[in-house]
């Protein structure tokens, strides 16, 4: 059996990691050839393979991105794209097909099944936004890395007497704004499911200055917005999934909190930083297990199937349960962040 593996989407800590654990055990295992598809779905569209032996997969365990390439192409945008993609795997020897990626690839997956490509997708997107499953890997990686930039910005607020804003991803849930925020004692977290109202954030504000507390930290998700008002966008352009491209709340909630408080204001947006670089054990593990499970379900010859982590166990979720839904943040999490607010 000929396997394909390709990662579309945005780039996340892990994706390496579950290259490697798919095709050792592909290879070693099965007896599969294994194939690497260039740059997401482009790759079966414009017909771009790379081989993947264990040599090509030796030492990527610790390496960020992918090896193979992303990008976001939606192959439904292009005329006659499915069949292109079905010609050009017939074509390349293609049986079944590993799919890393978001909610946006695994539902070109799902399509593709049902239209004959056998496909097994494996959850990856740092916002940790997927139905299905508990953690998508990349995530951890994150917000640990969100939450040692908490860290730092911690000391020169403090030095400076001034509010910190810290803009970290997330378009349409606060995962990472929450998680982070928790594990880096911020004093207020703005996320897409909770409209935020400036006057509260400013009162929050307050209430430290009047403990002596002549500094704050704020962590916002590039997509809160505020209350009876629309998300703040670096740009209404959309990409093939039909995305803006949020940016911009940070320096937004600075500008309001400095007219409210009369208080210097500064802002960082951690932006691909959150993307970027080695993961961490948790991810290499998590995606380490998902690349086994994904390889075990094309075995099984169990297509049309997401590998999951529900619990400590891994399982598998159909496509067709997670496409055009989203997972967003637990609201009782965010009840425990909010006692440290202010």
């Amino acid at each position: 059996m000929k396997v394909g593996v390709l990662s579309g989407g945005g780039d996340a800590p892990g994706i390496n990691a579950v290259i490697r654990a798919v095709v050792k055990k592909g290879i070693q295992y099965y007896g599969y050839e294994m194939v690497g598809i260039r740059d997401g779905w482009r790759g079966l569209l414009e017909g771009s393979f790379s081989s993947l032996d264990l040599k090509a997969v030796s030492g990527i365990l610790p390496k960020g991105g992918s090896i193979l390439g992303t990008s976001r192409t939606n192959p439904f945008k292009r005329e006659g794209g499915a069949e292109k993609i079905l010609e050009n795997a017939e074509k390349a020897g293609i049986d079944a097909v590993v799919v890393i990626g978001g909610e946006d690839t695994l539902g070109v997956a799902h399509k593709m099944s049902e239209l004959g490509l056998k496909c097994v997708g494996v959850p990856k997107t740092i916002d940790n936004d997927l139905v299905g499953t508990d953690y998508t890997f990349g995530f951890h990686t994150a917000v640990a890395i969100a939450t040692e930039a908490l860290d730092r910005l911690h000391t020169t607020a403090e030095a400076h007497h001034r509010v910190i804003i810290l803009e970290v991803m997330g378009r349409y849930t606060g995962w990472i704004a929450l998680e982070a925020g928790i594990a880096g004692g911020a004093d207020a977290i703005l996320i897409p499911e909770k409209p935020f109202d400036m006057d509260e954030v400013c009162e929050y504000i307050r209430r430290r200055q009047k403990r002596g507390r002549n500094f704050s930290i704020i962590v916002v998700a590039e997509g809160a917005k505020p209350k009876g008002g629309a998300e703040i966008l670096y740009s209404e352009t959309v990409d093939e999934f039909g995305h803006v491209r949020f940016g911009g709340v940070g320096y937004y909630i600075g500008k309001e909190i400095e007219k409210c408080m009369g208080i210097e204001t500064r802002v960082v947006v951690l932006g691909h930083l959150q993307r970027g670089g080695s993961p961490t054990a948790f991810d290499r593990v998590l995606a380490t297990r998902y690349g086994i499970a994904a390889i075990d379900l094309v075995h099984e010859g169990k297509f049309g199937y997401m590998v999951a982590l529900q619990g400590n166990k891994i399982v598998s979720v159909p496509l067709k349960e997670i496409v055009g839904k989203r997972k967003t943040v637990n609201l009782e999490l965010y009840d425990i962040a909010k006692v440290f607010f202010g």
